[in-house]
């Protein structure tokens, strides 16, 4: 099962005690406080709480997580994680701050993904 949401500036809250077994997909803000078991995207911002559960991937242009993340939490701007968030898995973004407190369990890669041109051995002789 996947939702997908077309609508422009939405904002989408899944409240503390729902569960959403499957995929969310937002162009607007996410707000959890629940479960969901599926990967979470949103082309804005997602907003974990302290009482969130993912278990799955998380997809943002932006994210405050205060909650539970188990998967690749990938941001394209700025990732929070608050001093209750536990992140199990690899994190992907540009900028990053991380309050005391905080669990991070994985590998970080931040910036920009850069194209390396490989040099041929043969023109640096030359």
């Amino acid at each position: 099962m996947s939702i997908v949401d077309n609508s422009n500036g939405s904002n989408n809250i899944i409240g503390e005690g729902s569960v959403l077994k499957g995929n969310l997909s937002s162009s607007g803000n996410v707000r959890l406080e629940g479960k969901v078991i599926g990967d979470l995207s949103s082309s804005s911002k997602v907003a974990c709480g302290e009482t969130s559960v993912v278990d799955g991937n998380v997809v943002a242009e932006n994210a405050e997580i205060a909650g539970k993340v188990t998967g690749k939490v990938t941001v394209d701007e700025l990732l929070i994680l608050k001093s209750t968030a536990s992140i199990h898995g690899d994190i992907s973004t540009s900028n990053l701050i991380i309050e005391s407190g905080a669990n991070f369990n994985g590998a970080c890669t931040m910036g920009k993904e850069e194209t390396i041109e490989e040099v041929d051995s043969d023109d640096e002789k030359e």
